[in-house]
């Protein structure tokens, strides 16, 4: 296993104990929203919620031991996470100023700093990931009869209680220079103030795809390098009072993330909505006021980011140069917030009586001046450079790329539960002969795989993912949104069940599947499409519009008709026409999928110019009427009247095969096979 692999499998682990930190902000919040000066000393309820919180944020570094040693444990199981508790607790006794002075006899005025802050995250990480590989290695071991009561899971805690205190007697000369290190390397980037938080920003945005800005934030929001923005700011008046938060510097890691979760990415909502062709502006409206709310209320931003960051990166590298931005500015002003899950309103709004919370308010004009800018940015962006965010693709047969999600469901086995769809996510990533290991964070599945190239991106997206990442040819992550830990727990079910083959039932029958690779074996034509209408026949590459010239939307031909009746290239079902009648979809009945698009950007035409024949829903023959055409009107109102003729779903077949040459006559010319 490589090494970014390991620290995916930490990252995913690392989200066990961090989804405590919300529990532990929620009780601080109103603690110090009833009592912000006194700390609880003028009330007794808001004493109990501060202790109750600062219970877990005093202990993140034995959450974190814990947490690890049972996420990265192959069967996740209470035992491994004893022995990260068990390990935790010999390493920061053996390793407290009074141990290391007894053991090395020296005062313990002399005793270097370092091991008073040897309860840290950085200590549980490290503990947490040993605990783990040596539960992997020793939960199976049988020991002989006179000992068999400690086998097995039972003997983990035992051997790791011996490991720790090896790893405690290396700590004792390692750990001064490793906390020395970390320590400058924090103090480097706070002694850049607030160009440094920036700095910090900017990669935190930037290592989401690969889920490595745990790692990072662990070095600001806690105590490793002596920062602890989260904890020193929760703590208020104490910290204060402690000497370990000062108004204005503390928080500043936090506060310029609440103006892009709260307004700028919402501002990036609406941009991607504007830009939305309109036939599927409502379906994108929903998508991305859904994610809009969330960011708002709770900071949680993955369902926006992820809408964008694949299909459009130069948007997701210029959202985290503003991240940045946002930051520095905050940072610069003082303007000062803090969080314990994300940068969110409910935070914003617990955080607001905290006495380190300075001029908190101006992170709201902050947030609508970033809404605007965000919207202008995305906005021209997208226009400038084409981009193709959600709403802008012409055609959803193609892995969700275009004109209606419900199109991209013809042809295939609608997911009624999540039982059968965890099978079919099983199926699309090779089977459970592929799949090694299952897990999954807020918004992906982390899956192990013997090989990535076996994973079907076509049947994934029709499944509803949003994105895939290929780490490498053994790790791969599906992003399906919020209900990632469900998937996961499903797929796994299924798989205890027996094995899954690596097959596409959900989309084809076995026969259609049986004709398709007979097709690529002989080069039998499965279809033969006759011309739509009269005209001159233009090569796809050549068409002004570069969703078709780069067959992102599939693989055909284009016609510059002549006649004014549009017929139906073959025999099937008309699964869509659309409310501006310039784009007809056909299915036939072997499951091939057939789009005829008169015209370019025509559906700005609002349906001027269109004449439908024919709804929704009926069967048709070749040859059948569907359109009826004003040509005087659309060549001189359309940007192009080039008219596509495509199979939306070529990559489930070999190819296509062109009969026709220059130019075509409706009904009576073969246009092209399928093979």
């Amino acid at each position: 296993m490589n090494i970014l692999s390991y620290l995916q499998r930490i990252g995913r682990a690392l989200m066990v104990p961090v989804a405590t930190l919300p529990a532990a902000a929620i009780l601080v919040g109103i603690g110090y929203w009833i009592d912000p000066t006194g700390w609880g000393a003028d009330n007794a309820l808001a004493a109990l919620l501060i202790t109750s919180g600062n219970a877990i944020l005093n202990n993140m570094g034995m959450l974190f031991a814990i947490g690890l040693a049972y996420g990265m444990s192959k069967d996740k199981d209470g035992a491994a996470a004893l022995a990260g508790l068990i390990g935790f607790i010999v390493v920061i006794n053996l390793c407290a100023p009074a141990s290391i002075a007894m053991i090395k006899s020296m005062p313990i005025d002399e005793v270097p700093k370092a091991f008073g802050k040897i309860n840290n995250q950085f200590v549980g990480i490290l503990v947490g990931v040993l605990s783990a590989e040596l539960y992997n290695r020793y939960s199976s071991v049988e020991l002989p009869q006179a000992l068999s009561f400690f086998s097995g899971r039972r003997l983990v805690p035992i051997l790791n209680s011996f490991l720790m205190i090896l790893v405690s007697f290396i700590l004792m000369f390692i750990w001064p220079v490793v906390y020395d290190w970390l320590v400058a390397f924090g103090e480097s980037i706070t002694n850049l103030g607030s160009t440094g938080a920036g700095i910090y920003a900017f990669f935190n945005r930037l290592l989401i795809p690969v889920g490595l800005h745990h790692a990072l934030n662990s070095v600001f929001w806690f105590d490793v390098a002596g920062i602890n923005d989260i904890p020193n700011f929760l703590g208020g008046q104490k910290s204060i009072e402690a000497g370990t938060a000062i108004a204005g510097i503390t928080g500043r890691y936090q506060a310029g993330f609440f103006p892009i979760m709260m307004f700028g990415l919402p501002g990036a909502a609406l941009a991607i909505y504007h830009c939305a062709r309109p036939e599927n502006k409502a379906k994108v409206a929903g998508i991305m006021m859904a994610g809009a709310i969330a960011a708002f209320f709770t900071g949680v931003t993955e369902p926006l980011e992820f809408s964008f960051m694949f299909v459009a990166p130069v948007l997701y590298v210029l959202h985290a140069i503003l991240t940045g931005i946002s930051v520095y500015i905050a940072a610069t002003m003082e303007w000062i917030a803090g969080f314990g899950f994300s940068a969110g309103f409910v935070d914003m709004l617990l955080s607001s009586r905290n006495p380190l919370a300075v001029k908190w308010y101006m992170l709201i004009p902050q947030g609508l001046v970033f809404f605007c800018l965000y919207y202008v940015v995305f906005r021209f962006t997208i226009k400038k450079f084409n981009l193709m965010t959600p709403g802008r693709e012409l055609s959803a047969t193609d892995e969700t790329d275009g004109y209606d999600v419900d199109t991209a469901k013809q042809g295939r086995n609608v997911v009624n539960n999540i039982q059968e769809e965890a099978r079919q996510y099983i199926a699309a990533v090779g089977g459970s002969d592929n799949l090694t290991g299952i897990d999954s964070c807020i918004s992906r599945l982390r899956l192990s795989v013997k090989d990535s190239g076996l994973v079907n991106n076509r049947l994934t997206r029709h499944l509803g993912a949003s994105g895939i990442i290929r780490l490498n040819k053994q790790n791969t992550q599906i992003i399906v949104g919020t209900r990632a830990e469900l998937i996961a727990s499903a797929m796994k079910e299924v798989l205890a069940k027996g094995p899954v083959a690596a097959i596409t039932e959900t989309q084809y029958s076995e026969s259609d599947v049986q004709t398709k690779e007979d097709s690529q074996q002989t080069g039998t034509p499965i279809l033969t499409l006759i011309a739509p209408v009269t005209g001159e026949l233009v090569k796809l590459e050549d068409v002004p519009d570069e969703a078709f010239s780069s067959k992102l939307v599939g693989d055909g031909i284009a016609i510059k008709p002549t006649s004014d009746t549009v017929l139906a290239p073959i025999d099937g079902t008309v699964v869509k026409i659309f409310d501006t009648n310039h784009a007809v979809c056909i299915a036939a009945d072997n499951g091939v999928e057939v789009i005829v698009h008169i015209g370019i950007d025509t559906v700005t035409l609002n349906g001027r110019g269109f004449e439908r024949l024919i709804e929704e829903g009926v069967k048709v023959k070749a040859g059948e009427p569907l359109l009826k055409l004003d040509l005087d009107y659309l060549n001189v109102h359309a940007k192009s009247m080039i008219s596509p003729v495509i199979i939306s779903n070529i990559d489930d077949y070999f190819g296509i095969r062109m009969i026709a040459q220059d130019a075509v006559v409706a009904k009576e010319s073969d246009l092209f096979q399928v093979i």
